[in-house]
């Protein structure tokens, strides 16, 4: 009766731990990532003027000409990298879908990350490509040797994420110089997630599209701005890609959310200096809080933390004890082939993410 898809694809792991969540009172959740600030009020204002002005509408599929502008602008701004074009969409979710769809066949392969945000693979199962993981640890680096060995004559596209969901790691020029050169000896393009851009501690911030022209980067609002439910983001790269792109737009998205793309005018313009800088001390406190119970990679970005366990203890093991105290993180087999580590989002409250780390202490350390 269901189409085969459905037996390839099961609920998320960090979805699961968040519906749990609401059957606890006053738990301490780890588990999702979003931002624990609100969007800031002259962007609310402009949603709620673009709601009375009548701006209620479809828009053109590929977004507001405005806003289209100025992402290229900030992309031009940024990187020195000029795209051929631009296209707002349904957050970085929809824009990694109308990616897949455009650059893969059924039978094609995406080399992703591993450790990999959950949704890379599963998209891939979707539409009957495959992911292919290349291996990053200890240390969540890439190496030319790892590419090298997950690389066929099937592989279309290498995906990366910099600042990391689950890992927190900032990717450095020299890595991504080395993705540029694999990318271009492959005939490969390149898509690159960098949604936590505005989520950086202290070193330097570089995009692969600096060294490769065939590169699609998609990032949007929904973490800096504390807006994920607005659905706002976009794609910028090559014409002969996102043009694809928004004719598959057409026919399912049909346009990005037209509120939040009025309002996504105002968010360009904010700063979220001080966003970041308290994010920064909060990445201090789980560093802190967790050094000598756990061996962690510190987190240069986003608002993850990724432990590795003490060895005989599995994520999944160690998720569980954690939910005795109401503490919820997700295990590591929900991003990754191994289960050694865990990951915890500190989005949180400083007060409430130091209870929840001093109970994460203790639940490793009473074993």
């Amino acid at each position: 009766m269901l189409a085969d898809r459905t037996r390839k694809v099961r609920p998320s792991g960090i979805r699961k731990i968040f519906e749990r969540a609401a059957t606890l009172v006053d738990p301490i959740d780890f588990s999702i990532g979003q931002a624990d600030f609100d969007v800031p009020e002259e962007v609310k204002e402009a949603a709620i003027r673009a709601i009375r002005e009548g701006f209620n509408k479809y828009t053109v599929t590929q977004g507001v000409p405005e806003l289209n502008e100025r992402v290229r602008e900030r992309t031009r701004d940024r990187y020195g990298f000029d795209p051929g074009a631009s296209l707002i969409t349904a957050g970085v979710s929809g824009g990694l879908l109308l990616s897949y769809l455009v650059l893969l066949d059924p039978g094609d392969e995406i080399l992703i990350p591993d450790p990999y945000f959950v949704m890379y693979r599963v998209l891939a199962d979707m539409i009957g490509a495959k992911a292919v993981a290349y291996d990053t640890y200890p240390d969540f680096t890439i190496r030319r040797e790892a590419l090298e060995a997950a690389v066929t004559d099937r592989t279309k596209v290498i995906l990366l994420n910099s600042p990391s969901n689950p890992t927190g790691r900032v990717l450095s020029d020299d890595e991504l110089r080395v993705v540029a050169s694999f990318a271009a000896d492959h005939d490969l393009t390149v898509l690159s997630d960098e949604i936590y851009d505005a989520f950086v501690y202290g070193v330097p911030y570089h995009s692969v599209c600096e060294h490769y022209e065939r590169t699609v980067v998609l990032s949007g609002f929904s973490k800096s701005l504390g807006m994920p439910g607005w659905r706002i983001g976009f794609a910028v790269g090559p014409r002969e890609i996102l043009d694809p792109m928004k004719t598959f737009q057409q026919f399912t998205f049909v346009c990005a959310n037209t509120v939040a793309q009025k309002a996504a005018l105002y968010a360009l313009e904010h700063d979220s200096t001080e966003q970041v800088k308290a994010y920064a001390r909060k990445r201090d406190l789980v560093v802190e809080a967790l050094e000598g119970a756990f061996d962690l990679v510190r987190p240069d970005g986003s608002f993850y933390a990724f432990p590795r366990l003490p060895d005989g203890l599995t994520g999944e093991r160690f998720s569980e004890r954690a939910l005795d105290d109401k503490v919820l993180v997700v295990p590591g087999k929900a991003f990754s082939a191994r289960d050694t580590h865990f990951r915890l989002s500190f989005a949180a409250p400083d007060d409430v993410l130091e209870r929840g780390l001093a109970l994460l202490r203790h639940a490793a350390e009473e074993r």
